[in-house]
């Protein structure tokens, strides 16, 4: 089944997709009248679709689609977790942000903190963040979401406590250890922060601030993970503890 999404909540029999959904429906995926696609919406709603008619004006394509069915997405996680990871060198976070989709998490944002080598100008941050936020959309094409997360702007490590303030835990991963998180996340827990930090790990002063503002300084076991691994593996526990890999 093919996978999209809506830019907006569908409340019509008939709906039209266009754009580079569109020219992938008619191009690439060489889809035809009759076939069936989903598309899901911002309001967690997931529409089985039957294509009714494709057409094209120069490069333009537009793919219009009757609604046959509409039922809540069941792929959503009960949990929102929001992850918040230091830049890194090269194409790592390409890397997170894949995995972080298809694992269920509900929003990614990269921050600056004392050790990130990684340092790009603000263009080139802008650059990043749209190249992210493709490899996110693809994410949860493939791995059937009922929504896309959003890759935020970059921000300081000193912004993250005012993003996290109506979380119902935030934890921050450090390499000297800390807290398990079966003590930290019981399985109602529906709102979570998890912060990772660069090759290098976070400064002690950091922590001291972070856990000042009232976010909780959290172990991921005795391994020393690599910092590209520890987001994957936080976000896999959170799931866990939370009954959404089951």
């Amino acid at each position: 089944m093919a996978w999209f999404f809506a830019n907006d909540e569908i409340t019509t029999e008939y709906y039209t997709v266009t754009g580079e959904d569109a020219a992938h429906i008619a191009r690439s995926l060489r889809m035809k009248v009759g076939e069936a696609l989903t598309l899901c919406t911002p309001d967690g709603r997931r529409h089985e679709c039957e294509i009714t008619e494709i057409t094209r004006d120069g490069s333009r394509h537009d793919v219009r689609v009757r609604v046959l069915r509409s039922t809540m997405c069941e792929q959503e996680p009960d949990v929102k977790v929001s992850l918040f990871i230091a830049l890194m060198k090269g194409d790592k976070i390409d890397d997170v942000v894949q995995k972080a989709v298809e694992l269920g998490v509900y929003e990614i944002t990269p921050f600056l903190s004392a050790r990130c080598i990684s340092r790009p100008d603000e263009k080139s941050l802008g650059k990043k963040r749209v190249r992210w936020q493709k490899i996110a959309d693809n994410a949860a094409s493939q791995s059937r979401r009922g929504v896309i997360p959003r890759v935020n702007p970059c921000i300081s490590l000193r912004d993250i406590p005012d993003a996290v303030r109506d979380t119902d835990a935030a934890v921050v991963f450090y390499e000297c250890g800390g807290r398990k998180l079966t003590e930290i996340i019981p399985k109602e827990t529906r709102s979570v922060a998890l912060i990772t930090g660069a090759e290098g790990g976070f400064e002690q002063d950091e922590i001291d601030y972070l856990c000042h503002k009232g976010i909780t300084v959290a172990t991921l076991g005795k391994r020393i993970l690599r910092a590209q691994t520890a987001p994957v593996a936080a976000l896999c526990a959170v799931m866990l503890l939370t009954g959404n890999l089951e």
